[in-house]
């Protein structure tokens, strides 16, 4: 039997503190109208969309940060099962493998294993979305000309912790009883992409058969 939500993803699994949207702001605004269309049990592609009269960037934003946290708390269930002895490359089956990149330590694409990949994933993310230049908070900031761009990054390498979780530790999400809140979070990242042409239709190959079977 399927467990609640709570019980499956307890505060002690939690990867990291989870980022919050301040009480007052447009973006929390914001982030209670997409819940609150999430728990209405409205159709999930109906609920990505954009609703009327609000800015894309603001929309996009509140979700980029809501994807971190939810694949970070998923990620975090399984974490202790993804080791450097059980998962010693970042990959999403014999076919695909994901090399890292940054700007400090790794300047040229590095081989590293899937909790070291999805570490520096989350830090970097982490620091992205706390960065005022990047995701302004205060009103009448303008988000900058290549914030699409950028989240387009984001959302592409947590994509990527989907291929990995999914091909590596489906059987840690079925032996949680959580495949059904994992499918939900999946396909909602999915048409939120999709709606918005955020990741390139390449990337999503490796869960190709998986979204036509649970997202169509």
């Amino acid at each position: 039997m399927a467990l609640c939500l709570k019980q499956v993803f307890s505060k002690d699994k939690t990867f990291r503190p989870r980022k919050r949207f301040e009480p007052g702001t447009q973006r929390f605004e914001l982030y209670k109208k997409a819940q609150a269309s999430l728990k209405s049990g409205l159709d999930l592609r109906s609920v990505v969309r954009l609703p009327p009269g609000e800015s894309i960037d603001d929309w996009i934003a509140v979700h980029v940060v809501d994807f971190f946290n939810r694949i970070n708390l998923i990620y975090g269930t399984m974490a202790e099962r993804c080791s450097e002895a059980s998962c010693p490359v970042m990959a999403g089956g014999p076919r695909y493998e994901y090399r890292w990149q940054d700007e400090r330590q790794y300047r040229r694409p590095a081989k590293l294993s899937a909790p070291r990949y999805i570490a520096l994933l989350m830090d970097w993310i982490e620091g992205l979305i706390n960065d005022e230049d990047v995701f302004p908070t205060r009103v009448g900031v303008p988000f900058p000309k290549n914030f699409q761009q950028v989240c387009t990054k984001i959302l592409t390498r947590l994509f990527r912790v989907f291929v990995h979780v999914y091909i590596h530790h489906f059987d840690s999400i079925l032996s949680m009883g959580a495949e059904a809140h994992v499918n939900t979070c999946y396909k909602h990242f999915y048409y939120f992409i999709q709606e918005f042409s955020l990741v390139d239709q390449r990337e999503l190959e490796p869960l190709r058969e998986m979204t036509e079977r649970i997202c169509h």
